[in-house]
């Protein structure tokens, strides 16, 4: 019997014959799409900043995207009130997750520059793979645990460094990415057989309820200003919807780990941003952290294809 060769899940991004030049092309400029517009998740949160409390502003930009999406699900036809009663309570561990986490990073905004929060923030790819481990059931390679020590290792370089304002944002943003890899556990192993649209909309929905409601207890509820509308409008439409779309549309192209490397460069486009948008540079020292942060992500995630090409090259080919 002839074995059939398994399809290269990023075979579109290098194969030269002219049949796949196009696909090529889209699927590079994908990749780069969702690099540079993921990396203004911090830049956003501390564009919004000077013009809105952050807490409020962390309300009113997931309120604003999950508008968006709703009249999206309606147009198409799509929204369904089951799979929010079917799911209620792990829709509300989801939301309060999200709702969290997305008031911590704007919170952290007063404290550490946005390039820097964006280094700190590829810890997520760690803490999922921690979730996996211990709870999904997955399986850590000597490789992986390498890299996770190297990524922390580069956590406490950025870190421990002199002044207070810095070492709270830090563990805020670290904070945060904890709960925000607990909330993609949870999607993981309950909302898998969901269909994107409701999910995405019913998350949205229940964090922007758990977002007003803590607004409502510090007794900060208020409508934006004139000049905040536009603002908050347009970083929920570019950080939300679209960078959400582009973020599972990749998904589906790449392999989980080949998508992860990928994700992990974005912090590169944030320091970039950061430097054109507000005048502020890492320090060689934040930036040492940060490559220890990149290195050990891009490590952990790619052990486990390098293991299999190892074991692959070591089989004889008659075998």
């Amino acid at each position: 019997m002839t074995d059939v060769p398994r399809k290269n899940p990023v075979a579109f991004l290098w194969t030269g014959d002219s049949e796949t030049l196009v696909g090529r092309a889209r699927g590079i400029t994908l990749i780069v799409s969702l690099l540079m517009i993921d990396s203004l998740h911090y830049v956003f949160a501390r564009v919004v900043f000077p013009y809105i409390d952050p807490g409020l502003g962390a309300f009113y930009v997931i309120a604003f995207a999950a508008l968006e999406i709703g009249l999206l699900g309606l147009v198409r036809r799509r929204l369904r009130l089951a799979p929010l009663l079917r799911q209620w309570p792990t829709f509300l561990a989801i939301g309060l997750c999200v709702a969290v986490s997305t008031n911590l990073n704007y919170f952290a905004m007063a404290y550490i520059d946005p390039g820097v929060a964006a280094l700190v923030g590829k810890m997520t790819v760690l803490f999922s793979l921690g979730f996996g481990l211990f709870w999904l059931g997955d399986r850590f390679s000597l490789g992986q645990g390498v890299g996770s020590a190297i990524a922390v290792i580069g956590l406490a370089v950025i870190s421990f460094q002199p002044g207070d304002y810095l070492g709270l944002g830090t563990l805020m943003i670290l904070l945060s990415t904890f709960i925000y890899a607990l909330h993609a556990a949870l999607t993981k192993r309950y909302m898998g057989e969901m269909d994107l649209l409701n999910f995405f909309f019913y998350r949205l929905l229940l964090t922007a309820a758990f977002l007003a409601l803590f607004n409502l207890a510090r007794g900060e509820m208020a409508l934006p200003s004139r000049e905040a509308f536009p603002i908050l409008l347009l970083v929920a439409t570019v950080d939300v919807v679209i960078s959400r779309l582009l973020y599972y549309r990749t998904l589906r192209k790449l392999d989980m780990s080949v998508f992860a490397v990928a994700l992990a460069a974005s912090p590169v486009a944030a320091v970039i941003w950061s430097r054109f948008l507000f005048d502020v540079f890492p320090t060689v020292q934040q930036l040492l952290g940060g490559v220890c942060i990149l290195f050990g992500v891009a490590l952990v995630t790619g052990a486990p294809a390098w293991e299999r090409r190892r074991r692959r090259a070591a089989t004889p080919a008659d075998a």
